[in-house]
Order: structure tokens, then C-alpha cells, then sequence
């Protein structure tokens, strides 16, 4: 929310040389850096300036080499010290603010009123709320307090995670309030669902920028308020990216994706071109209806977007959407080619080949990431492989893997991970061994875990343990049709027939009724429901069937 600065007193950097212009990459800084120490500017303040400012804040993903050519400088001064602190609370790791301010302190050099800006805003990304305070503190001992932008910043971070009451006492007290000032509190009462005095503020803003509008915007979306939200998107006298995304993320995470892919449809309509963060919500939604048409339409279009050069996030949205939309061969294909992998890219296609039925490439690939010294497997990935064990059959790997997540790993199985293993034991005919790792779960074993077990006693025929098995179900839940029918689907299987009669009569007495059962096709681009059979019609006031 809080505005970059494109005029940055606190930078007091001279115009950049060409040299500095054409450094848009990780490998262009060192190139750059290996050359001042060649020919011995390294030691150059103005040139270590612009080193650290390319690393920090220019270049994307090269923050860690900048804290280590940071690290080598002897005596940085407070432009250095700001801008490592400002690139690192826009990091991955904000954290490392407060160690940069911790070291800057013990140095004996002192802050301006920028560097405590950087740190609140570090301090908001983490939520750290009383490190956040002891930083107002300081802002009062330097005497920093009357400065508007450091002024603005403990709005920000008062409103998100730290006392309202204070954010709104230093609001009032600005004797001139910038659109930044009331974009700041009202940012803060929406993050929090306060969205009637969010709105309130809204409306009392004598000027509202793009920001404002994007603030009131964001924050219905994320109280999932998405009619209001449309309501102001409208009304919004301009939109940008920002926009177009909140709305577009919105109706994804609301599970409209249709509306979300229509939402696109009119931000190209109007010319808006998409980023990064369009194209991850839109390959969500694709994931989620299965629509491998339209997943292909924005493939087409992210490599025209990104050159064939995709980013970690996209290649992974893309695995796993080709996954989830049934094109493994696809998936792979993305997966061979991203230069750059990290471990949900191995999840992906590690989980999308095992639940597909390609169960030994998935343990092979798994093998493969095992191998590898910077990618380490987690919780995530060990669902996947044990989900190929499953489907394989593969009853004794599949034992090795989940006794080495422990031991190996340090994972503690979860409820997930533990269903997998039930599903395992269940599919092989194992269902006592199945029925005692359920009894030493160390955690309380949920209705899914108990509904594995029932269905896999309904495919091998086991009324004794399915018996039990429904038992516990039932004791969870009562609602759901399904189990009273696995477990009459039993007794009938074994001919015990009387068993069978007193589920039904049980399900029946409960007011349990069975879902009519329907399909999803596809025709001339519509997705049509077709219901196929209903076992309890309804009967309206007139006696007539419904």
C-alpha cells in the first residue's frame, strides 16, 4: 500500500552511468562487480553505492548477493545501510531488517528519517507487533515523529497489526492530511474487517488517487464482499493491473471462476495488459474448473508475455495446471524446460503424475529430488509419493517412505499423510494393519480417514472391521449419505441382509437422503449440469412429483 518513491532524497545517488543502465540481471551485477575489482573500485563509494542499489532494490532475486557484497564493506554509509534495509523489507526474508537496523546501531551510525521508515515496513510484513513498537520509540527519541513520511509509515503499520487507537490519534493530529495519510487508515480499519469504518474514511477523503481506490477495493475482495467490491470497481473513475487483479484473484478464491475468466475478458477488452499476477489467478481458475482449452489460451500467451523465459510462479501454475486438467505429458514438458525449479515445482508434477496413475515416474522423479543438494522434499511432497505407492501397489515403498519423512526428514506425519498410508494398507487387503496405525495415531483420526478405511472393507468384503469403522464414522458425522451406504453395500456383499435393512432404516430415521446423482459435460463452450437420477423425488403440496 505505502507508494514507491521514484524521487528518493534519501538515496543522494548521482545520475547512473550506461554501465548501470544495461545491468538487468543477477549474472550482468557480478560480471560488473568482478570488473571494479579488476581494475580497483572497488573501494569506490560511489560505485559501492550503486552496486548495493542494483542488488537491493533493481535487480530481482539478487538481494542475497547484495547482503554479502554488503557484508565486505568496511565502513558503509547511511545511503548503503537504507537502501539494503529497504530492499530487504521488500524481501522474501523481511526480517533481515531488523538484524541490518541491530548491526547499524551497534556501529554507532545513526538513522535518518527514511531508515526508520524501511524498518516499520518490514516490521508490518512480519507482523511483528511489539519490535514494531519499540521502533516508534526510537522514532520519538531521534525526534522523527514530526516528519510526514516516517509520520504516514506509523500509520500504516498502527493500522495493520499495531493500535488502531494510535494509528488514528497520530491520523488527526498531521496538521495537512495527504491522500497517503487517509489511504494508510483506511488500508488498516479494511485489513482488519472493519469495512463499515473503512468505508466511512473512504468517503470523507477530499481527494481519492488510484491507491485510495485500490485500498477500498482490496478490501472488500478480502472479506469476500465481492458485489460491493464490484460496486466501487465500477465506480472507480480509473483502474490499473492492481485493479483489475484484486477483482480478478477475488472471484477466484470465492470459487467464481468463470467470473474471474470473464473479468479478464474485459480487461483486454479495454486494453489493460495483464502481469504475472494475472496469469497465476487465471491458471488457478483453469485448475479448478479443468478447462484445458482455456488453460492452453493463456499458455499461448504467457510466452508471448514472457518470451519463453518463465518465472518459478508461472511455471509452477502452469505444471500444476496441466495436471490437475488431466495433460500430464504437458505438465512434464513445462517441467523439463523451467530453468529454475524449486520444491513445489517438484511437487507438482511429483503429485500430479501419482494421482494420474503414473505411479513409477512419479517415484522416479521423487528419486531424482532426493538426489538434488539445494531442493529439499516436505509434508507436500511425501503425499505425493505415497500416493504412487498407493496406486502402484507398492505396499513396502510405501511404508519406507512414510517411516523416512521421519527419520529422515524431520516431518512429523500429518492427518494427510496418514490417510495415504490407510489408503495404501486399504487397496492392498491390509485392513487390520490399516485398523491399528489408525489406533496409534498420535493425532485424532478424522472422518476421512475413517471413511478410507469403511470403503476399502467395502472392496474386500470385511463386515467385522467396516462395522467399526462406521461406527467411528458416526460418531463424526451423521449427514452424509455415502457412509451409511458403504456400510449397507457390506452387509449386502455378504449376504447379511438384515444388517443391510437396519443402515437403511437407520439412514431413513435420520432424515440422511441420498444425492440425486448427475454429470458435467461440455457443449459449444457451455458447461451444462445434467442431473440423472434422483432415488427420493420430491413430492410438492399438490401430491405431484417434483
Amino acid at each position: 500500500m505505502i507508494r514507491k518513491r521514484t524521487n528518493d532524497r534519501s538515496t543522494n545517488r548521482t545520475q547512473p552511468s550506461s554501465l548501470w543502465k544495461n545491468c538487468n540481471n543477477l549474472l550482468a551485477l557480478k560480471q560488473i562487480h568482478a570488473t571494479l575489482i579488476i581494475k580497483g573500485f572497488n573501494s569506490n563509494r560511489a560505485a559501492l553505492r550503486e552496486l548495493i542499489f542494483a542488488g537491493a532494490m533493481t535487480i530481482s532475486g539478487a538481494i542475497n548477493y547484495a547482503h554479502q557484497v554488503f557484508a565486505q564493506i568496511t565502513e558503509p554509509d547511511i545511503f548503503m545501510w537504507n537502501t539494503m534495509m529497504r530492499g530487504s523489507s521488500q524481501s522474501k526474508n523481511p526480517s533481515k531488517v531488523v538484524l541490518l537496523y541491530t548491526q547499524m546501531e551497534n556501529r554507532g551510525v545513526k538513522p535518518d528519517k527514511f531508515t526508520f521508515s524501511f524498518l516499520l515496513k518490514g516490521c508490518t510484513r512480519l507482523e511483528w507487533r511489539k519490535t514494531g513498537f519499540c521502533v516508534h520509540g526510537k522514532v520519538l527519541k531521534y525526534g522523527f515523529e514530526v516528519n510526514s513520511f516516517v509520520r504516514n509509515t506509523l500509520i500504516y503499520f498502527h493500522s495493520n497489526c499495531g493500535d488502531l487507537v494510535i494509528a488514528r490519534s497520530i491520523f488527526y493530529d498531521l496538521p495537512e492530511r495527504s491522500v497517503v495519510s487517509w489511504s494508510a487508515l483506511t488500508a488498516g480499519y479494511a485489513r482488519r474487517g472493519e469495512l463499515g469504518v473503512a468505508r466511512q474514511i473512504f468517503d470523507e477523503m477530499p481527494v481519492k488517487d488510484l491507491v485510495s481506490w485500490n485500498v477500498m477495493i482490496t478490501g472488500y475482495v478480502k472479506n469476500g464482499e465481492m458485489e460491493n467490491a464490484r460496486t466501487l470497481f465500477d465506480e472507480a473513475p480509473e483502474k490499473d493491473v492492481v485493479t483489475w487483479n484484486t477483482m480478478i484473484a477475488g472471484y477466484v478464491l470465492r470459487g467464481e471462476q468463470r467470473q474471474a475468466l470473464e473479468m479478464f475478458e474485459e480487461m483486454r477488452n479495454v486494453g489493460e495488459c495483464p502481469d504475472e499476477v494475472t496469469m497465476l489467478s487465471l491458471l488457478s481458475a483453469c485448475a479448478d474448473l479443468g478447462d484445458l482449452e482455456v488453460g492452453r489460451k493463456l499458455h499461448r500467451s504467457i510466452s508471448e508475455m514472457t518470451r519463453g523465459d518463465l518465472s518459478v510462479l508461472l511455471g509452477n501454475a502452469l505444471v500444476d495446471m496441466y495436471a490437475k486438467c488431466g495433460s500430464i505429458e504437458i505438465a512434464l514438458q513445462v517441467f523439463k524446460k523451467m530453468r529454475e525449479k524449486d520444491v513445489t515445482t517438484w511437487n507438482s508434477v511429483i503429485g500430479g503424475l501419482a494421482f494420474h496413475g503414473h505411479a513409477e515416474e512419479s517415484i522416479k522423479l521423487f528419486a531424482e529430488m532426493q538426489a538434488l543438494k539445494n531442493i529439499k522434499p516436505n509434508e507436500i511432497t511425501f503425499v505425493g509419493v505415497i500416493v504412487a505407492c498407493s496406486h502402484a501397489g507398492n505396499v513396502e515403498e510405501g511404508r519406507r517412505y512414510f517411516k523416512l519423512m521421519r527419520e529422515r526428514y524431520d516431518i512429523e506425519p500429518n492427518m494427510i499423510h496418514h490417510g495415504c498410508m490407510v489408503d495404501l494398507l486399504g487397496r492392498a487387503g491390509l485392513l487390520s494393519e490399516a485398523f491399528e496405525l489408525i489406533a496409534k495415531m498420535e493425532i485424532e483420526p478424522n472422518a476421512i480417514i475413517w471413511r478410507t478405511l469403511l470403503g476399502a472393507c467395502r472392496v474386500h468384503g470385511n463386515v467385522e472391521l467396516g462395522r467399526l469403522a462406521n461406527e467411528r464414522l458416526l460418531k463424526l458425522r451423521r449427514d452424509e449419505s455415502g457412509d451409511y451406504v458403504l456400510l449397507s453395500n457390506i452387509y449386502a456383499s455378504a449376504g447379511e441382509w438384515d444388517g443391510a435393512e437396519e443402515v437403511r432404516k437407520l439412514m431413513d430415521d435420520g432424515g440422511v437422503r441420498k444425492e440425486a446423482g448427475r454429470s458435467l459435460i461440455e457443449a459449444d463452450d457451455r458447461a451444462v449440469m445434467q442431473f440423472l437420477f434422483d432415488p427420493k423425488p420430491k413430492i410438492n403440496s399438490r401430491g405431484q412429483v417434483s
